[in-house]
């Protein structure tokens, strides 16, 4: 995330950005051009839970529950469809030990959907779902958000929903389960960075030091990383 003012990002002080994703406003395009090869924009929306969720009614041979450590080879199971669900948990052991993950799971113990809590702060956790190939349209989806928006609200966090303004299934999924749009935002896929040759033809301003302080002068630039999933 960058905010403040752009006018003293230099090519050297982005780099740490490359490959990654940026949300900043348009005033940043100009620095984030001069720093990378490539700006894909993609257009997100932010979504909070506001509403009563719709019931789900699933298959008899379903049981929606927690996750335990012992779910962690059927979280494997998964393969690598699923591996980024659990990837910021440290993996399949991580993910089902967490205590932060509900799933679909069938009278063979094997896992038919899943639904975990992705980024985890203060006040939000945010929702992030996986549903194995044949099951789309058994309301298992539903099911999982539903029993993880309860576990998110009584640790006392809104559960959130974030996704692609493209993505139609994800938008019903949100509202049927009693997520209401907040804001829409751009966030852009970055690039490898400019070679040293074409970076200092651009002739980027000098770098800057450090973030505002309190009361002196205009803001300067304030460059967040990426976030854990786990951050508080």
């Amino acid at each position: 995330m960058l905010r403040g003012s752009p006018e003293k990002l230099t090519p050297d002080l982005l780099a740490p950005l490359a490959g990654n994703r940026v949300e900043a406003p348009a005033r940043f395009l100009p620095a984030l051009g001069a720093a990378f090869d490539r700006l894909t924009p993609w257009e997100r929306m932010i979504w909070t839970l506001q509403a009563a969720p719709q019931p789900a009614g699933i298959p008899r041979a379903m049981t929606v529950r927690r996750l335990e450590r012992t779910d962690a080879d059927a979280v494997r199971v998964l393969g690598t469809d699923a591996s980024w669900l659990s990837a910021g948990w440290g993996g399949p052991r991580g993910l089902a030990a967490s205590g932060h993950a509900w799933a679909a799971v069938d009278r063979t113990a094997r896992i038919q959907a899943v639904a975990c809590t992705y980024f985890r702060g203060t006040h939000y956790g945010d929702v992030a779902v996986h549903t194995a190939s044949g099951r789309t349209r058994h309301h298992l989806a539903l099911a999982r958000v539903n029993a993880l928006g309860v576990d998110i609200g009584a640790r006392g966090h809104l559960p959130s929903w974030n996704c692609s303004v493209h993505n139609r299934a994800s938008r019903l999924l949100a509202w049927n389960a009693g997520f209401r749009l907040v804001r829409q935002y751009v966030h852009y896929a970055v690039g490898s960075r400019w070679g040293a040759g074409a970076a200092s033809a651009r002739k980027a301003p000098s770098p800057v030091g450090r973030s505002r302080s309190p009361g002196k002068g205009k803001p300067e630039t304030l460059m967040c990383g990426q976030r854990s999933p786990h951050w508080s």
